[in-house]
């Protein structure tokens, strides 16, 4: 399937595949990603060029940031992600509604008062502040109209300092349409054009937890991931979905999401956080068995750079921890007998990651290795990305 040069990187063989996608990306190939953050983001713009089918299964746990004010004050699934994923899809070309884009990309300061910044946020739903004045109707009175739901539940108290105004509207939509994100989703998703498909793997309120190997338990995105509080000390042991109390409900993957998975033409699990971004996707019932039944690649992207969150896993633990949950959806106690391949079949990698033939041999995974990072950062080159995932899911498809 796949050449090797003498240097043992992976090569293209026929780049027709490519080609083909670029000329026609509206019948792209279907690749899906289990994301959250930002790490996929750069990714996601390349490969609107090359397909405007891709779908992005998002985790609505995240605890910190502006997510965390709104989820605190309304009680709601995390929005952030979501909307940053849904602005890296959005059509950037002048076909789209750059207005709606500014609208929604726009952050609030800082340092400003918070009755300054409220006041700036009622001018915005009243249609009187230039940046939604300038949004053509229909659009304007929607937009307005979310604003308005999301000013008339929230507490006097609410801090607006750095909130993203794509957030508010968010939450105002969802307060506005009975606790659900779906609707608002998909009327943004319209307002932008944006180019695939974004939705929470879950529509539900729920928040990350975590064992340590310490015997330390955590709740809360941001007390796992080390950018708001001190990185963790001792590693993961395994990680659930609970609610504030700590309890843990039976939580299902929606029948949508199920067929989207089966669907993919490839399933990517991308770069991001180990736990909070990547593994907290696959915690849902039904993730493992839908993955088990695609025979579309799958692939693991693992993070360049250093990731707070894999602690003490090296390559192949950061394997064994994706596929702890997909396992145990399939075989509960008896789930680490089902072959690996069964939710992985590809590692595809920068050429200077050392253990990667050892671990995928390890796995019994295809080793794809190529120049893919950045020269003077822990970053991939977004393009060589977007080209490797393409051309393996056109192999697949043809």
């Amino acid at each position: 399937m796949t050449a090797m040069s003498q240097q043992g990187e992976t090569t293209l063989p026929d780049e027709q595949c490519l080609d083909r996608a670029l000329a026609h990306p509206e019948t792209g190939p279907r690749i899906l990603f289990f994301s959250g953050g930002s790490a996929l983001n750069g990714i996601s713009r390349r490969l609107k060029a090359y397909t405007h089918n891709s779908i992005h299964l998002i985790t609505p746990f995240d605890g910190g940031g502006s997510s965390q004010v709104l989820r605190q004050a309304f009680g709601m699934p995390a929005v952030g992600d979501l909307r940053s994923r849904l602005m890296a899809l959005a059509d950037e070309t002048l076909q789209g509604e750059p207005e709606v884009y500014a609208l929604f990309s726009h952050r609030l300061p800082g340092q400003a008062r918070n009755d300054a910044l409220a006041r700036e946020v009622s001018a915005m739903a009243a249609g009187q502040h230039a940046l939604v004045a300038a949004i053509a109707a229909p659009m304007r009175q929607l937009l307005q109209g979310h604003l308005a739901a999301f000013l008339l539940r929230a507490p006097e108290d609410f801090d607006f300092r750095k909130a993203s105004v794509g957030n508010l509207i968010l939450a105002g939509g969802y307060l506005g349409h009975g606790g659900q994100l779906a609707p608002v989703l998909e009327q943004m998703a319209n307002m932008v054009e944006m180019r695939g498909t974004v939705r929470p793997v879950v529509d539900e309120t729920l928040h990350l937890g975590a064992l340590l190997r310490d015997g330390t338990w955590l709740i809360g995105q941001r007390q796992i991931s080390g950018k708001e509080v001190s990185p963790i000390s001792s590693p993961i042991q395994s990680c659930f979905l609970c609610d504030e109390s700590g309890a843990r409900p039976q939580v299902d993957l929606p029948e949508a999401n199920r067929k989207l998975i089966e669907s993919a033409d490839l399933i990517c699990f991308p770069p991001g956080s180990l736990y909070s971004s990547l593994i907290a996707n696959l915690l849902p019932r039904g993730v493992g068995q839908a993955i088990a039944r695609s025979r579309a690649p799958k692939v693991y992207l693992p993070s360049l750079g250093t990731d707070p969150e894999a602690l003490g896993h090296d390559l192949s633990g950061q394997i064994d921890a994706l596929l702890t949950p997909l396992r145990e959806d399939l075989g509960g106690a008896a789930g680490d007998e089902i072959p690996a391949g069964t939710f992985l079949t590809h590692l595809l990698c920068d050429s200077s990651e050392a253990q990667a033939e050892d671990t995928a041999a390890r796995h019994g995974l295809h080793c794809l290795s190529h120049p893919l990072r950045q020269a003077e950062a822990p970053r991939y080159l977004s393009e060589r990305v977007a080209r490797m995932l393409v051309w393996l899911a056109g192999d697949f498809r043809a």
